[in-house]
């Protein structure tokens, strides 16, 4: 049986380095990404995790492919919500692709098929995400309740 897949495809006003960057840099993610922060060194083959504030590691995952400024593959599994668990290993991958004065950037999400609650949460997670983000770098300020101080967990909640 073949994976779902979560597709998303937003067009931001920047550069693919500076994206790039946005994407890869733990205090530039703490701004968009409601205050968490990917930590790698993006090497493949290194260890990935998203962290919150406090250090602690909400997915775990292991860097798959890099070619910077183009595409970034990760391994993903959340083994802290007992809801998220029966997705096992899932994949993300960015493509960045630089059209004119702005790059397209497209996420890919691959999730097992028993996964349909992993698939809800990132269904609402990915494009608030991401939305912020292309908001930041267009801006230079995220979308409310998406920087430092606020929370997933918490919006979650509130859109439950």
């Amino acid at each position: 049986m073949e994976k779902p897949s979560f597709v998303y495809v937003i067009y931001i006003a920047t550069t693919a380095e500076r994206l790039w960057e946005a994407l890869t840099t733990p205090a530039i993610n703490r701004k968009f990404w409601f205050g968490m922060q990917q930590a790698s060194d993006w090497k493949v083959g290194s260890t990935w995790r998203m962290e919150n504030s406090d250090g602690t590691a909400e997915n775990i995952g292991e860097v798959l492919e890099v070619d910077r400024p183009r595409k970034l593959v990760v391994s993903w599994w959340n083994d802290t919500d007992p809801e998220l668990r029966p997705a096992g290993r899932t994949r993300f991958t960015f493509l960045l692709q630089p059209e004119g004065e702005l790059v397209k950037l497209t996420l890919l999400h691959d999730i097992a098929p028993a996964g349909q609650a992993f698939i809800a949460s990132i269904s609402e997670g990915w494009p608030q995400i991401l939305s912020s983000l292309k908001t930041m770098l267009e801006t230079g300020e995220p979308l409310p309740g998406t920087s430092e101080g606020s929370s997933c967990k918490e919006r979650q909640l509130k859109n439950s």
